[in-house]
């Protein structure tokens, strides 16, 4: 693919493997939409293309069962998993795996079938090739632009970390195993684990 295509640009976001791997140019949103599309997750963080390998099963099968209970909560407002652009500023596009908006959230906006804003509700499901990009820099970005809660869930340990946002900084609910339950602010309700991780 990269060396079909004559933009340098493309040829180093292509060979880019990790998360921890990133182009050097710096580019904005507006040269992000332009790139062609890929089937490897992509993201824009702080200007640099990030890419990741594609997920394995495990990682699938955790996001297929937080979108069905998940799904199974939210009335109203709208339900997207990955790949789906969240555009947060000129430098910053995520693909959460999984985030809702609600339909009383003011500041997301569906524009030309792309979020801009910050969802009400994020959750990243954790793989060695994202992990320290979901802890570091998308959990800075997401508390910053005012996702109200942010879930953190690692298939292979098997516990889910959440985050809820307590005047403009995210504070630790706590973090839950199989064989418990939690209380989500945002959905409104008791989530119980043991669905999730069986």
């Amino acid at each position: 693919m990269g060396q079909r295509n004559k933009d340098s640009r493309w040829v180093m976001v292509d060979q880019v493997k990790s998360p921890e791997a990133a182009t050097t140019q710096r580019i904005t949103i507006a040269e992000y939409q332009m790139l062609p599309e890929t089937n490897l997750p992509m993201q824009l963080i702080d200007g640099e293309v990030i890419m990741a390998p594609s997920p394995e099963f495990p990682h699938q099968k955790t996001v297929t069962k937080l979108t069905l209970t998940v799904g199974g909560i939210v009335n109203g407002g709208e339900l997207c998993i990955a790949p789906m652009d969240v555009y947060l500023d000129e430098i910053n596009a995520v693909q959460p795996d999984l985030f809702w908006v609600s339909a009383e959230n003011d500041h997301c906006k569906l524009v030309e079938g792309y979020w801009y804003g910050a969802p009400d509700f994020v959750i990243e499901v954790l793989s060695p090739s994202t992990a320290r990009l979901d802890r570091s820099k998308k959990f800075k970005l997401y508390e910053k632009y005012g996702v109200c809660e942010y879930w953190m869930v690692d298939p292979a340990a098997q516990f889910i970390e959440v985050w809820q946002l307590v005047d403009q900084k995210f504070v630790q609910l706590g973090v839950f195993g199989p064989d418990e339950q939690f209380q989500s602010a945002v959905l409104g309700q008791v989530i119980e684990l043991k669905t999730i991780f069986s």
